[in-house]
């Protein structure tokens, strides 16, 4: 284990931090560590089954799905940068992501209990624990990042960590879909045609609710070398002193912002671009299974195929990252996820691209052409857009405050995280069509990327 730890002023400056390949290989792992709870319960597999098994209807679920993942945006944006001022005065961030993580493995298991038909609130408050547990675990890994590598490699370390987590996806869900969840309702064999593990067919909805288990198990093991091997910060001072001198440094940071024009021009475009592909990611389970009517299987191979191009997608970008800086890289993810989002809204069984077509039930049809190509574009954008955020985030950061930050960039992604669910929430209801409710997503698009422009990057990048 590394035990030489850089300090922030040595980052600053491009020298070469002293951790050692364990040290990053543990952190590159919580990426992979926490991905399934975005594949499997929060994108493919959990939130298409909760919307169409266990609340009273698609659009039913869809609406209580938004509001929840609203809840739960706004605890995130009002607690992470408190917490992470709280953390950079303390020094050490693993003993806060050791909480959290707790809090995510109880979350994430008690979603055994979503029985189809059942009560619909206890699961969205366990959801919600899992979610709000990953989550702020994900602001201070986050956090550690600056202080592995020099800043000419911090684009490829954040690729290939995003990258990894995508690998991570892939293999969760070729779990689920190969010995979980059977292949269609009734039949008994999952999509490599064995019976599904654990007696899981003769439960109702018994693949779908093993995710949750089977995240928390995955997580439980994965996330360990990051706890064994990657170096933490020092001590600094007692927490009880911390409490107040964290707040004091973070109303004076929040105070300071307008002063700091490329920050906040940062904060505020990854505000909204970041809300818009939370939105893509909280509901194209839920609409692909409500407009298109994909079952778990399709919603899994989907899945598999935005991952593996997540994966390259992300491992592309840190290249791309270091070689033309991470404003080029989001601002072309950003355009693409645009692009995909028109299609999305201009697609159902009977039309592709407003243009009529015709079904082909039981076979491929146009319509889910049109999503697959979709999904894997997502993929595409998503993983780069994702991990050169964390690159440009550590542009905008001072010496000392790295965690504090990170906190502030969970503050930017969740400040409105309430806004694209809720705004999805209401269009659904309003217009009555799953389809047409997925469209406020493209304008937080285009307002994080009118912002983006204002936005310095650091100079440094690798030749």
């Amino acid at each position: 284990m590394a035990e030489d730890y850089s300090s922030p002023s040595e980052i600053s400056s491009g020298m070469a931090p002293k951790v050692g390949r364990k040290g990053i290989f543990g952190w590159m792992l919580f990426d992979w560590a926490s991905q399934p709870f975005h594949t499997l319960l929060i994108t493919f597999i959990f939130a298409r089954y909760f919307a169409a098994e266990v609340a009273p209807d698609p659009e039913t679920g869809q609406i209580w799905w938004g509001w929840m993942l609203a809840a739960v945006g706004v605890s995130i944006a009002i607690l992470s940068p408190i917490m992470g001022a709280i953390a950079d005065a303390t020094g050490p961030r693993k003993p806060w992501m050791m909480g959290f993580s707790i809090l995510a493995l109880f979350g994430a298991s008690m979603l055994w209990l979503a029985e189809p038909g059942g009560a619909a609130l206890p699961v969205l408050i366990f959801f919600a624990l899992a979610l709000i547990g990953v989550e702020f675990a994900t602001v201070f890994n986050n956090a550690v990042m600056p202080d592995l590598v020099s800043r000419e490699e911090l684009g490829r370390l954040s690729g290939n960590g995003w990258a990894l987590g995508y690998v991570g996806g892939v293999v969760s869900l070729i779990i689920v879909l190969g010995l979980m969840v059977e292949s269609s309702p009734g039949s008994g064999v999952t999509l490599l045609g064995v019976t599904p593990i654990l007696g899981l067919a003769d439960i109702p909805g018994g693949g779908e609710r093993g995710t949750g288990p089977l995240t928390a198990l995955w997580f439980f093991v994965f996330v360990l070398p990051f706890f064994m091997f990657t170096p933490d910060t020092p001590k600094r001072v007692r927490v009880t002193g911390a409490v107040s001198q964290g707040m004091k440094d973070l109303a004076n940071t929040i105070k300071s912002l307008p002063s700091k024009p490329s920050l906040f021009a940062f904060l505020g475009s990854s505000m909204f671009y970041r809300d818009a592909l939370n939105g893509l990611f909280g509901f194209g389970g839920i609409y692909a299974g409500g407009v298109l009517g994909w079952g778990a299987t399709q919603l899994g191979i989907f899945g598999i195929a935005t991952a593996i191009t997540g994966a390259l997608g992300a491992w592309l970008g840190g290249k791309f990252d270091d070689r033309f800086g991470p404003k080029a890289v989001i601002t072309f993810s950003i355009i693409v996820l645009i692009a995909v989002c028109m299609t999305v809204v201009t697609t159902d069984r009977n039309m592709v691209l407003l243009i009529p077509v015709v079904d082909a039930p039981g076979g491929f049809a146009p319509a889910d052409i049109a999503f697959y190509i979709c999904g894997c574009l997502i993929g595409a954008a998503a993983g780069p857009i994702q991990a050169a955020s964390r690159t440009l985030m550590a542009d905008q950061a001072e010496d000392g405050q790295m965690t504090e930050a990170f906190g502030l960039y969970a503050l930017s992604g969740k400040a409105t995280a309430f806004l694209a669910p809720a705004l999805i929430a209401i269009s659904t209801d309003v217009l009555n069509s799953q389809r047409l409710g997925i469209a406020p997503v493209i304008g937080l698009f285009l307002i994080g990327l009118f912002l983006l422009p204002y936005v310095k990057q650091n100079k440094v990048i690798a030749k």
